[in-house]
């Protein structure tokens, strides 16, 4: 039976504008701190609904459909309306604690944890009567954190599912394939793709379609990673690698991997694993990093078409991640970008007006948020923030990129900013220090024509290191500060000279 829930006071909602930055605003659809469950056996419409966001997508006909943690996909109407017209209707339900969805023709695609399974409305009913298994074929074992994440399109048209290793009691990560990413394939199968995963817990399509994925700090990872996935690489958590030994598998490591060295040092003693792609710094950047979606708006979302927008959890925030390729390879820059959501962030998804929605749970972890979960929308309000909106890789060097004009005088003083790089300790240990910190000196900072770039000459570039930098004196050509100063460039190869 149909089950639509029109929005009751029950719930904390709100069109006013909310911890904003500088031409954005927090906008809440809802939010909440009610333990109620939609799935009660003495539900009734009115009764609140418990919107732990695991994943979003827009369904053909515009609605929204958001899959929570309590194992039901639910289709909303208006989102982009007044709050409390927004209407509700469960479309699926009895599903093992779902991480995401993807729209694929006239069905839905949906990760439960063991399986992607496909839904579909046959009889036009706004109700899933069709449940059918669209891949499975990992190992299952009940441990608390045996997730499974995606399923997302790349620019192939490959469907990505990632696995998060077994934690706690329960846990087999001997068996396949857990710590893994891969691919849906034939037969309803899975075809793994890449090792070395942890909590792998946002995936997403970059504009050129490559995948990336979000990692998260723990044993073996030192910081929150951004991993560009492609086939027969090693990343960073060795845990689940006991799956290369199956005949599946599409890579198998050459060398053991090491331990207490620094990570440049783990890179070159195992050819198979490769960096990050990008970096974030714990707290700088945040502590929990959940989800990436790519900015396609065409200036409906301000300057920042191309970039990565990175949830994250602890901090209930998300941040900014541009990238660029050098020697093939891709590396980049990390910003931050807008603090003050409801809950810890679990999914971002940009809607068709350009405007990104964020779901949100707390799921019993630790977050500044101050509600249990909730979904909030972000709106540019078209004034552009004085920004660095990218930092490219130079030789010598850094090219900065910024939104609005610079004042010449501030941003061609080597003094108005600071640089310094540094690396991790690679170890099984949960997280690493930042080790091996050196300041580096910036010898000169040139002004260009178009008063938006600025070319940094800086001694000491080291290859593999995170360089941090801060361009505190900066100012625009309307005498203001910078919104964020800080940017972190993961410098994985420095560029050759033409």
């Amino acid at each position: 039976m149909k089950r639509i829930l029109p929005l009751v006071a029950a719930f904390f909602v709100s069109n006013v504008r909310l911890a904003a930055t500088e031409g954005y605003e927090i906008k809440t659809i809802l939010t909440g701190s009610s333990p109620t469950s939609s799935r009660n056996a003495n539900w009734k419409p009115g009764d609140g609904l418990v919107l732990e966001v695991g994943g979003m997508d827009f369904t053909a006909d515009g609605k929204l459909a958001v899959a929570i943690r309590k194992g039901e996909v639910w289709l909303l109407d208006g989102v982009f309306g007044p709050p409390d017209r927004v209407r509700y209707t469960v479309f699926a339900s009895g599903l093992h604690e779902p991480l995401g969805v993807l729209r694929d023709g006239d069905s839905l695609l949906v990760t439960q944890r063991t399986e992607v399974t496909r839904l579909r409305d046959t009889n036009g009913d706004g109700v899933a009567d069709e449940y059918l298994t669209a891949a499975r074929g990992w190992n299952v074992s009940g441990a608390y954190h045996g997730y499974t994440y995606g399923p997302k399109r790349d620019g192939a048209g490959q469907i990505w599912v990632a696995l998060n290793l077994d934690m706690g009691e329960r846990s087999d990560n001997t068996a396949g394939w857990r710590g893994w990413g891969g691919v849906m394939g034939a037969a309803h199968s899975f075809v793994p793709m890449v090792a070395g995963l942890r909590s792998p817990c946002g995936l997403g399509a970059n504009a050129a379609g490559d995948m990336f994925c979000v990692d998260q700090q723990g044993t073996w990872i030192p910081a929150t990673p951004i991993y560009h996935l492609r086939k027969g690489v090693f990343f960073l958590n060795p845990e689940g690698i006991a799956a290369q030994e199956r005949p599946e598998s599409p890579l198998k490591l050459s060398a053991p991997v090491p331990s207490k060295v620094p990570y440049p040092a783990a890179l070159r003693a195992v050819p198979e694993m490769v960096p990050p792609a990008v970096w974030l710094p714990y707290n700088k950047m945040g502590r929990s990093g959940t989800d990436l979606a790519v900015c396609a708006s065409d200036g409906k979302f301000g300057p920042f078409d191309g970039q990565f927008f990175v949830g994250e959890f602890t901090d209930a925030k998300v941040g900014r991640v541009f990238l660029e390729k050098v020697d093939g390879e891709y590396q980049g820059a990390a910003f931050p970008f807008l603090a003050g959501f409801a809950s810890g962030v679990v999914r971002v998804h940009f809607a068709p007006d350009g405007s990104l929605l964020v779901g949100m749970s707390s799921r019993g972890w630790s977050s500044l948020g101050t509600q249990a979960y909730g979904l909030q929308r972000v709106r540019w309000t078209g004034t552009t923030p004085f920004a660095i909106r990218e930092m490219r890789a130079l030789p010598d060097g850094f090219e900065l990129g910024f939104t609005n004009d610079v004042d010449p005088a501030s941003a061609a003083r080597a003094d108005s900013y600071t640089l310094k790089s540094y690396t991790y300790l690679y170890s099984n240990a949960y997280g690493s220090a930042e080790i091996d910190t050196v300041p580096l000196n910036v010898t000169s900072a040139n002004v260009g024509a178009d008063r938006r770039r600025v070319r940094l000459r800086v001694d000491g570039l080291r290859a593999l290191y995170v360089h941090e930098l801060r361009a505190a004196g900066v100012r625009s050509a309307a005498g203001a500060a910078l919104t964020h100063p800080d940017a972190y460039y993961t410098l994985n190869r420095i560029p050759r000279r033409p």
